[in-house]
């Protein structure tokens, strides 16, 4: 049973019919350590945290698996069913014929039966092997979007994973997917923050019912240029003047745009700072300061390929479009 103090999430009910927590943990870190991760997963399930999300190319699986497996026996949480987990289909793995047994190879490593939700982290394919970061760019190949997702759909028939959806999906690869799947995406979740308002791509996803889920929710961590959350004065102002802090603000807005969020702290104090959000409100006013914010993309189909090399097979203009 959780603690007392523990904070509830919402829900939102995807269009697969099943609810999933609307603030989810992150497990992407540039240098994971296990151990760390582990005592994370199980301090974020005391404070109340019940959605994590994880990534084959993450190598966060075994922990997140781990964390759960001992909070279930130290009693904060009565079994696996009481806890949303999400994972991915990295681009070495996206081809018809590998997406069964990418799921499986995840659930092994989680140690569990199924997923809550499965997404195609990148429309993106390279050649098969191993998982690699950067991706390299002469083995970049054109996606068989449509057996992929088939595949993806075989994997919610199977009962590996109840829901399935996509990542980093412009409006344009949606449409292609939506003409031809018999069970559409549950979600669809991209970066998003008062920097890069997807609003095209959020009234999109709406109409469709598919629910944006948003990283990057307080602008990310890429060092070569300035945070464009953290360091906003108009973000800064609105904090100080409700007594929050900047993350709180930015957080607070995704939240009223009807989306989902991942955050991603292993910080004790920051798990529970992130969770302060859901008993207070901006106003028409604040939220009209923060629509005035200048927008820039900060993560591109740039961002996960190598810089040597070339693409010669692939057009990457319907993944890189820039919607505002």
């Amino acid at each position: 049973m959780a603690l007392e103090t523990s904070t509830k999430i919402p829900l939102k009910t995807l269009s697969s019919g099943h609810d999933m927590p609307v603030v989810a943990l992150g497990t992407a870190e540039s240098s994971f350590d296990p151990d760390k991760a582990i005592a994370a997963i199980i301090e974020a399930i005391k404070i109340g945290y019940r959605h994590f999300d994880t990534a084959s190319l993450y190598g966060s699986e075994g922990a997140l698996g781990d964390g759960i497996a001992e909070a279930v026996q130290l009693g904060l949480i009565g079994s696996r069913a009481d806890v949303f987990i999400t994972s991915k289909l990295w681009c070495t793995d996206n081809h018809p014929d590998s997406v069964l047994s990418a799921i499986k190879t995840s659930l092994r490593n989680l140690k569990m039966d199924y997923l809550d939700l499965y997404l195609i982290h990148w429309p993106i394919s390279t050649k098969s092997g191993p998982n690699t970061f950067p991706l390299k760019r002469d083995e970049v190949i054109p996606l068989d979007l449509k057996g992929v997702w088939e595949a993806m759909e075989e994997c919610q028939k199977l009962g590996l994973t109840r829901s399935i959806g996509v990542s980093n999906f412009t409006t344009k690869k949606l449409e292609e997917l939506l003409q031809f799947a018999k069970i559409p995406p549950a979600v669809n979740q991209v970066e998003m923050n008062p920097a890069w308002q997807q609003q095209k791509l959020k009234e999109y996803c709406t109409k469709k019912r598919i629910t944006i889920t948003a990283y990057s929710p307080l602008g990310g961590q890429m060092k070569s240029i300035p945070n464009a959350v953290l360091t906003s004065d108009v973000l800064k102002e609105i904090a100080d003047a409700k007594g929050k802090s900047i993350a709180q603000i930015s957080l607070r807005w995704i939240l009223e745009q009807g989306v989902g969020i991942v955050v991603k702290s292993f910080r004790k104090e920051r798990l529970i700072q992130n969770l302060k959000i859901f008993d207070w409100e901006l106003t028409e006013e604040e939220s009209a300061k923060i629509n005035t914010i200048a927008q820039k993309k900060g993560v591109t189909a740039e961002n996960v390929l190598s810089s040597e090399g070339s693409i010669t097979s692939v057009d990457f203009t319907d993944i890189d479009i820039v919607e505002t």
